[in-house]
């Protein structure tokens, strides 16, 4: 990928919805970035809980295949990292670990940290979050219903917002059997209804 401009794209993606494809269509169209990189999170730092990693892993690339396979990747690196660095360690992942394992694997690339407007107040709550900017400078999309700034960072006034989507309220759909059409990719839907995740049926 030579010294392609890369958008690092983070989260728990259980389930990814449509707002996570948006914000990523955003980038790759306007945001200044030559490729999107989905990376799955493999322990979730504030300890959430979560499907298992790889039935994430592939609804990740399922949602976002339906924009340009030519300048999208999911990489499993966070799994790999638990394996490789941290075997037989009950550690969650950290985004300053694993951006600092992508700069030693690209070092001719260049990052920013892709998120949505709702996750800039939990920002200081990130381990090394200087570190992190100063890796991977922060893009930021609009999130209906949040803030545009928090922190000392804001989101630019011509960025628009995105809808008001999120995966605790597609579980608590897909838990009590309701539709989450429009919500959710519609391959992510099939592959959860294959699974019988989220307490959806079999």
């Amino acid at each position: 990928m030579g010294s392609a401009r890369i958008a690092f794209f983070g989260g728990s993606f259980d389930p990814p919805h449509v707002g996570h494809v948006l914000l990523a269509s955003w980038a790759l169209s306007a945001g200044g970035v030559d490729r999107l990189l989905v990376v799955p999170t493999f322990a979730h730092a504030f300890g959430k809980q979560s499907v298992a990693f790889e039935h994430r892993l592939e609804m990740a690339r399922r949602a976002f295949s339906v924009l340009d396979p030519a300048r999208v990747e999911t990489s499993d690196i966070e799994a790999r990292l638990a394996s490789i660095e941290r075997p037989g360690e009950a550690r969650p992942s950290y985004t300053v670990e694993t951006l600092e394992a992508l700069v030693r694997e690209r070092p001719t690339q260049s990052f920013r940290l892709l998120v949505g407007a709702d996750v800039l107040g939990a920002l200081p709550r990130w381990r090394d979050v200087e570190r992190i900017e100063a890796l991977a400078p922060l893009l930021v999309g609009g999130r209906a219903g949040h803030a545009s700034s928090a922190e000392g960072r804001s989101v630019a006034a011509d960025v628009p917002s995105f809808p008001e989507v999120s995966s605790t309220a597609v579980r608590a759909r897909l838990s009590s059997g309701r539709s989450v059409a429009g919500l959710v990719p519609d391959v992510v839907v099939e592959y959860v209804t294959q699974h019988g995740l989220y307490g959806g049926p079999p």
